[in-house]
C-alpha cells in the first residue's frame, strides 16, 4: 500500500512508528522553497503526521504508532520536538488531534470504545480502498489526556475535528449515510449538518476568526462513480478520488469552490491573514503520486507551490502568528515510507 496515496484521501489517518531523539539541525535547503527558512526536523523515523499547533503556538499535537502500541495514538510535543507525551488511551486506533481554545483541553477521534485492539485493515479485493472505521468517535480530554469524555456516540465514522476560537467544533461523519461535514458545540451538543451533496465532503478546518470553514470534496452526480462510492461506504470503505478545495460560512452557507486542479487536493488550512489557504496536492505530478504543499487565494488566484520535495509533503498548518509552518514529509527518509514532522520559518 502506497503511503502517499493513503495521505491523498484527505481523511486524517497516519501510521507512525519509532522516533529517535530530536535535533535542532536545519534540514538541507532547496532554493525553490523560498517561503521556508530554517527547516527543522522534529521527529525521526517511522511515520509521523497531522501535527497541529496549540493556540499559543508552543506545542504540537500529532498522531503516531510507537513502542508497545500497535496502531496510531495521539501525542503532543513542544515545537522543538522535546517533551513528547502520549495523550490518548493506548488502545484502539486514534486520529485527528486538535487543541481547544486556551490550550487546556484537546480532542481526537478513537476506536477504543469499540475494541482495544487495532481495527482490521480493509481487504483490497475490490481494488485500492481506505477504511472509514465505524468505531471512530470524537473525545475531549484535558491536555495531558486525563478526564476523557466522549462527544459523539452515534454509530458510524465520526472524526476529522477542528475547533473555532469560540469552541464550535467542525467534523466529518457518515451518520446520515454519506460523508458530510457537521458542527457541534464544545460539549458535543447541538449537532448541525452543513453539507448535503453526494460525495466525500470532509477535512473541515476553521478560519482563524472562526467565520469560515475550508474543506475538501468531490460532488458526485448519478452514475457508476456514485454507485461505487455508495456501495463502498456501506462497507465502511472509500476509494481514492480526485478532490478539490471548497470554503463555506460556518453555518454551511455560501459554499464555493476554490481549486479546479483535477487532482487530489486536500488538508486545507488557513493563513492567519484569512485571505489564503495552504494545502497539499499531487496535481504537478503527471502520475499523481507525489504531493507538495501549495498556497492559493480564496478566489482561486495566486496559486503557488511551496514545497518541492521529490516525495510526499502535506498536512501544512501555520502557527497562530503566521511566522512558522509545520508539515509532514517523507524528505530525509532513512527507509522508504518514513514520514516525519518538520517546522520552518515562513518567509513572505
Amino acid at each position: 500500500m502506497n503511503l502517499l496515496l493513503r495521505f491523498a484521501l484527505g481523511v486524517c489517518v497516519a501510521a507512525v512508528a519509532t522516533q529517535g531523539s530530536p535535533t535542532n539541525a536545519p534540514a538541507p535547503k532547496d532554493q525553490r522553497e523560498r517561503h521556508l527558512a530554517n527547516i527543522r526536523q522534529l521527529t525521526f523515523g517511522g511515520e509521523n503526521a497531522e501535527a497541529y499547533f496549540s493556540p499559543d503556538g508552543t506545542r504540537l499535537i500529532f498522531q503516531s504508532t510507537r513502542g508497545e502500541y500497535p496502531c496510531d495514538q495521539i501525542y503532543t510535543m513542544k515545537t522543538d520536538g522535546s517533551d513528547l507525551r502520549r495523550v490518548s488511551t493506548g488502545t484502539g486506533r486514534t486520529t485527528c488531534g486538535y487543541y481547544y481554545p486556551g490550550g487546556k483541553q484537546i480532542l481526537f477521534a478513537s476506536t477504543h470504545k469499540a475494541g482495544e485492539a487495532c481495527p482490521p485493515k480493509p481487504s483490497y479485493e475490490r481494488g485500492y480502498v481506505w477504511p472509514i472505521y465505524e468505531g471512530y468517535d470524537i473525545y475531549r480530554a484535558d491536555a495531558d489526556g486525563s478526564n476523557l469524555v466522549p462527544l459523539t456516540t452515534t454509530p458510524g465514522y465520526d472524526a476529522e475535528a477542528t475547533i473555532a476560537p469560540d469552541g464550535l467544533i467542525s467534523f466529518t461523519s457518515v451518520r446520515d449515510g454519506d460523508m458530510e461535514i457537521y458542527t457541534m458545540r464544545a460539549d458535543g451538543s447541538g449537532v448541525r449538518r452543513l453539507t448535503n451533496r453526494p460525495g466525500p465532503d470532509g477535512g473541515p478546518f476553521f478560519s482563524w476568526d472562526g467565520a469560515q470553514i475550508a474543506f475538501r470534496g468531490r460532488p458526485l452526480g448519478p452514475g457508476a462513480e456514485l454507485d461505487d462510492y455508495r456501495a463502498l461506504l456501506k462497507d465502511h470503505r472509500w476509494r481514492p478520488t480526485k478532490l478539490e478545495l471548497y470554503v463555506m460560512d460556518r453555518d454551511g452557507g455560501h459554499q464555493r469552490q476554490i481549486t479546479t486542479l483535477g487532482a487530489a487536493s486536500f488538508a486545507p488550512s488557513w493563513h492567519p491573514d484569512g485571505k489564503r489557504l495552504i494545502f497539499a496536492s499531487n496535481y504537478k505530478d503527471p502520475k499523481q503520486r507525489n504531493f507538495d504543499v501549495f498556497i492559493v487565494n480564496l478566489d482561486g488566484t495566486g496559486l503557488e507551490q511551496v514545497t518541492f520535495s521529490e516525495t510526499f509533503d502535506g498536512f501544512p498548518m501555520f502557527s497562530p502568528d503566521g511566522r512558522r509552518l509545520v508539515f509532514a514529509s517523507n524528505r530525509n527518509a532513512k527507509v522508504e515510507g518514513e514520514t516525519n514532522v518538520f517546522i520552518a520559518d515562513w518567509v513572505e
